[in-house]
């Protein structure tokens, strides 16, 4: 009996074996639990939850397994990376038993084996990284540790669904230099974005200089062509209203109008007035004529002049009516003479018309 009894003592555990149910022959069992019934030592069956009646003392409920979803929080502990930085870490591992038989006879302990693994398993896994990939590649770690896990604990009847690393502590020179370095990336960060910024505004400023530019230089040029437009019709109307006016005159003067030579009279004398208006203007030194208040006479000196002007352009051309078979036979130093003499009647048709206004006066 002493032997027997020293050989069903169970060995310590970490994790503390909750107490068992009596045998009472008619037991209750709860949902998603399976109770392991050993009749005289020997594994007998898994009472299946609901009513179970069980044999007066050979029937032993031996193990009593949940088989819902349980965590299991890792405790911290020390793990090297492979840049020789020593972290703290630790860890919550979700775990659910698939088969009560080999999670009760295959393993002592089975949430212990588990911790267990786990811990030895994350400090395999954290020696091939740096410190870096630590920080950054958590989800990666945390895959390969339930890989790992689910790989020795198949035989033991659990199945771990997830590991999630909780809280990773570093030393503190490690902590303050990874500050360092975070700060020193984020100004360097913020130097790059406020060179690019002033970049692209000279770029942008420049742009718009140069749009201005080529939009004022297009518009000075619709300026002056519409300028040079408006000038050239200004001309081709003035030359219009000259011509229509002159042939008008002409015609006026060819009918011999009293009013026509009234209207030429008036027009000849205000261009006088005018011209001799611009004298002072233009020069310093003027020629005054002594009839200055006699506009009368200044008046009959201009038509005078403008008569005797007309009558030496009149006979050459009377001459050439009358005699035009002559013009025909006449030489080369005839048509020059007669030119010649043309502007000698011109010339002395205009100082005729001076010399008499001048004993006028």
């Amino acid at each position: 009996m002493g032997n027997q009894a020293s050989g069903s003592v169970s060995p310590s555990t970490y994790f503390q074996r909750p107490s068992l149910p009596a045998n009472t022959i008619i037991r209750f069992v709860p949902q998603q639990t399976a109770w392991l019934v050993e009749r005289m030592g020997k594994f007998h069956r898994i009472l299946e939850p609901g009513l179970a009646i069980l044999a007066p003392f050979i029937d032993r409920i031996a193990y009593v397994k949940s088989l819902k979803e349980a965590a299991i929080e890792i405790p911290s502990q020390s793990a090297i990376t492979a840049d020789n930085v020593t972290l703290e870490l630790d860890g919550v591992l979700y775990t659910r038993i698939f088969d009560a038989y080999k999670a009760s006879y295959g393993v002592e302990d089975a949430e212990y084996a588990i911790s267990q693994l786990a811990q030895t398993t994350m400090r395999s896994e954290i020696g091939r990284l740096t410190l870096d990939h630590v920080l950054r590649e958590r989800s990666t770690l945390n895959t390969n540790i339930t890989e790992a896990i689910n790989e020795a604990a198949s035989h033991w009847g659990v199945v771990c669904l997830r590991y999630e690393i909780r809280d990773i502590h570093a030393p503190d020179p490690v902590v303050k230099a990874m500050h360092r370095q975070v700060e020193a990336e984020r100004s360097k960060r913020a130097e790059i974005l406020d060179s690019e910024g002033q970049r692209q505004s000279a770029i942008n400023i420049a742009e718009g200089r140069k749009q201005s530019v080529i939009l004022a230089s297009e518009a000075l040029k619709s300026e002056q062509i519409n300028m040079a437009s408006g000038e050239a019709e200004a001309i081709l109307v003035r030359a219009h209203a000259t011509a229509k006016g002159i042939e008008a005159v002409a015609k006026s003067i060819q009918e011999g109008q009293e009013s026509a030579q009234g209207a030429m009279s008036f027009g000849v004398a205000e261009k006088y007035v005018e011209a001799f208006g611009k004298l002072a203007k233009e020069g310093t030194a003027v020629v005054i004529p002594g009839n200055v208040g006699d506009m009368g006479g200044m008046i009959a000196s201009a038509l005078a002049v403008y008569g005797k002007i007309r009558e030496g352009q009149s006979k050459p051309k009377g001459t050439t009516m009358l005699a035009p078979a002559k013009e025909d036979t006449v030489s080369n130093d005839a048509q020059q003479s007669n030119t010649k003499s043309k502007t000698d009647d011109v010339a002395r048709s205009v100082l005729q018309g001076f010399d008499e206004t001048t004993k006028k006066r």
